[in-house]
């Protein structure tokens, strides 16, 4: 028994992911990440009340302002559940809570994933996605993250003081310069979706319109939350319009 069951969640080459998704070691470093989640909270928590005092505000008053933000990030947490939904067929529950539970970037985590498929020739959640090629994703993830935030907490204070004299230079160069930047690398990405099938280019126009639309209502009427809701919305109305072209497309 004990071999069949190992057999069953170690075969790099099957395609049934549902056991190595759901393993008891990604369930632990979910509670994990989360524990360590709450820790930093109680932190944070604690850090506010004594420096309430420094900032001449009482206790009703930092109530308020914490109620204030549990309200406003109702709407952004909604968006990042929305997302993360729509990533449990790919990832499991254990990846997907410590993914967009710690970073909170689905953009990111799908583009690492998909390019670490790419480089065995085999795609997310298509007919190559094996246990293999899950591994590589969940590892391509996990080692993105970490570094990112490596990176964010050693190179922070070194490129302050860089991205001040610039600013002083050219106030515009920090501004463009990461934005270009991350719209070269998304673009890039985006548009290899598009040559795969009319249903991927329809797909992506959908979504972008929708992005768009979600965009311009969100700046048009002062409504900063649906900019928050945006890709929730756009990946949830692109699915449906996939869904609807599939399945209404003559079969061969």
């Amino acid at each position: 028994m004990r071999s069949s069951v190992a057999t069953t969640v170690v075969d790099p080459g099957s395609t049934d992911i549902q056991p190595l998704i759901h393993h008891p070691v990604l369930w632990i470093c979910a509670a994990g990440v989360f524990l360590v989640i709450i820790l930093q909270s109680v932190i944070y928590f604690r850090a506010i009340r004594q420096a309430a005092g420094d900032a001449d505000l009482n206790p009703s008053q930092v109530r308020g302002s914490v109620r204030a933000g549990a309200v406003a990030a109702i709407g952004p947490s909604l968006a990042v559940a929305l997302i993360a939904i729509s990533l449990l067929p790919l990832f499991g529950t254990p990846a997907v809570l410590t993914r967009i539970g710690l970073v909170g970037s689905a953009a990111f985590d799908v583009a690492a994933a998909g390019l670490a498929a790419g480089t065995q020739g085999a795609q997310l959640g298509g007919p190559t996605y094996t246990q293999k090629i899950f591994a590589l994703g969940f590892a391509a993830m996990t080692m993105g993250g970490l570094l990112w935030m490596l990176a964010t907490l050693v190179l922070t204070p070194i490129l302050s003081k860089g991205d001040a004299k610039l600013r002083q230079v050219n106030p515009a160069v920090m501004t463009i310069v990461p934005a270009a930047a991350l719209l070269a690398a998304f673009f890039t990405l985006t548009f290899q979706e598009t040559l795969k099938s009319p249903v991927h280019l329809i797909t992506v126009v959908s979504s972008a319109a929708v992005m768009g639309l979600c965009l311009l209502v969100s700046k048009r009427f002062h409504l900063p939350w649906l900019r928050e809701w945006g890709l929730g919305i756009a990946i949830f109305i692109s699915l449906a319009v996939a869904y609807l072209v599939t399945s209404s497309a003559p079969v061969a």
